[in-house]
């Protein structure tokens, strides 16, 4: 359990960074503090003494404690190079290590470090994160946004972002709510391409395996009945596999039940991305289905998994390392004050034939 003034401090310093304290703005007094937290007046002393020590708060005798107009810089000024930070969902899973590769390449070349930080798809871990980097003072912020198809409760802290003019672009997905540049692949089209391809083989009934906290999620999924809906094929709610970030954990076995349901009613499934492709692949090995015999499986996203499994599997493209130095090329550029900048930019996909899927033959 946290000390009372750690949980004080923890709270005041929330509030500077998510903008309910302004620079300049006189924060509540000692014995409001105490009142508020039901602490002795020694307790949150305490509290304000450490955050004037970091450099959060200034004491005027006789007047009160104010937010310091210093605490922006108070970390970043002293290096003499820029800093950019890099929030992503996760840091050394996936197509991640490409991203930041790709990141850390372009800063390179322009001689800017980098503050890198990770949520795990967790919104407190990203309250932590953007409390950082609001705190060291970046000079500008590439983020992959976390659980980016629900309501983010961190909002206010990208608006300090923005109400401090420090340059802001998301990278794989978007709150829908804000209105900041980003880079994507285009999940709908993905999908879309990846149902299109199964029904050209000749499948007629394609289930889909699908994440639905994350914005990728949700068009891949509106891809996936577009191409249904071209072909004139029936949407099943049956032949759909939903999940989320919690109930990851649990996806083989929940998917060795939906494909012991679903034997005889599914021929193909498009899978979320590589990652469950393969875990589809194993689940049909524990059952004795054969793939692409049985059941034939598309991921997407072209990741490192899909080109060194056992099996090839046949994915779709994203440009993983290229989104990465496109995202710090903008945040240079921006910072150079160039005009005329994209806002939103689509990286279009395109299929990667694999040994996992083959024509179905009615």
């Amino acid at each position: 359990m946290k000390p009372k003034y750690q949980v004080i401090l923890e709270e005041i310093k929330s509030d500077i960074l998510s903008g309910v304290y302004a620079s300049g703005q006189q924060i509540p007094t000692e014995s409001a503090l105490q009142e508020k937290y039901g602490v002795s007046r020694q307790t949150v002393r305490k509290a304000i003494l450490e955050l004037a020590n970091d450099g959060f708060l200034r004491s005027e005798k006789g007047s009160g404690t104010y937010v310091s107009h210093q605490y922006r810089t108070k970390a970043a000024g002293s290096a003499g190079t820029r800093t950019i930070g890099v929030i992503t969902t996760y840091i050394s899973d996936y197509i991640f290590p490409s991203i930041i590769r790709g990141i850390e390449s372009r800063l390179n070349e322009d001689n800017y470090s980098l503050l890198l930080a990770s949520t795990n798809n967790d919104v407190a871990q990203e309250k932590k994160a953007l409390e950082m980097m609001l705190s060291y003072g970046v000079d500008g912020l590439i983020i992959e946004p976390t659980k980016s198809n629900l309501y983010n409760p961190n909002i206010a802290y990208y608006l300090s972002f923005k109400e401090q003019e420090v340059p802001l672009i998301m990278i794989n997905a978007y709150y829908e709510e804000l209105e900041v540049p980003f880079l994507c692949l285009d999940d709908v089209q993905s999908s879309y391409l990846a149902t299109r391809e199964l029904i050209a083989k000749g499948h007629t009934r394609i289930g889909i395996v699908a994440k639905m906290d994350d914005l990728q999620g949700k068009y891949r999924m509106k891809g996936y009945i577009k191409a249904l809906a071209e072909a004139r094929l029936n949407f099943q709610p049956e032949q759909v596999l939903s999940f989320d970030t919690e109930t990851k954990p649990d996806l083989a076995s929940r998917l060795t039940e939906f494909l012991t349901v679903n034997r005889d009613s599914l021929t193909a499934l498009v899978c979320y991305n590589d990652e469950v492709g393969l875990e589809v692949i194993h689940a049909c090995k524990r059952l004795g289905l054969a793939v692409p015999g049985d059941l034939s499986v598309i991921g997407q996203d072209n990741s490192y998994m899909a080109k060194n499994a056992g099996i090839k599997l046949t994915t779709l493209t994203h440009p993983q390392e290229q989104m990465g130095r496109d995202a710090a090329d903008w945040i240079i550029r921006k910072l150079q004050g160039k005009k005329d900048l994209r806002s939103r930019t689509y990286y279009q996909p395109v299929l990667i034939e694999g040994e996992t899927v083959k024509e179905h033959l009615i």
